[in-house]
């Protein structure tokens, strides 16, 4: 497969336009918005078991069906919503992933009134460190994730495991683990 564009990426991303644009302007780049982190956190958690690659393509339909990733609004729904959703081939139709993004969102709005969703998040980032050489150096989780998804799960969240939570420590910045060879890291 050819890098049309000749830079050097990760190799997890391959050729796919969509993949491509992914890595090289948002995965690793360091999101402090409390919005699109909850966005993130629910992509990821809907990704368990699944390639990212299906969740990515089916993003908008995502943010479509849950009201832009807004937690006020995601709150207040009931069995209603969550029937609807199971019926929208637009996103992962899992009643288990559909509820827990409720109830996240509620988690989301106490976590927020308290301290921020962000300050929460990011206090679990470790110090900046080096970029791995290879992607066999790439952890599946770390301690720093442990403890964010054993402290995500007591405030409400569901699939949050360690390891989907290093992967959403990679994909909002909190940790680069773009290769060192990657131009885009």
């Amino acid at each position: 497969m050819e890098n049309v564009d000749n830079s050097n990426r990760c190799a997890w991303c391959g050729t796919d336009p969509l993949y491509m644009a992914y890595h090289d302007h948002e995965w690793g780049r360091p999101e402090r918005d409390p919005h699109r982190l909850f966005e993130l956190l629910i992509l990821e958690s809907f990704q368990a078991g699944l390639a990212w690659i299906t969740i990515l393509r089916k993003r908008e339909g995502f943010r479509t069906a849950f009201a832009g990733f807004d937690p006020a609004v995601i709150a207040t729904w009931g069995e209603p919503e969550v029937t609807r959703l199971l019926q929208d081939p637009g996103i992962v139709r899992h009643r288990g992933k559909i509820e827990g993004t409720i109830r996240g969102a509620q988690a989301f709005l106490l976590i927020e009134a308290r301290q921020g969703f962000s300050p929460f998040l990011w206090s679990f980032a470790p110090p900046p460190g080096s970029r791995p050489a290879t992607t066999a150096q790439v952890p599946s989780q770390t301690a720093q994730s442990q403890a964010m998804s054993k402290a995500l799960k007591a405030e409400g969240f569901n699939f949050v495991g360690p390891t989907i939570t290093y992967a959403f420590m990679q994909a909002s910045g909190m940790v680069n683990d773009h290769i060192a060879a990657c131009d885009w890291g």
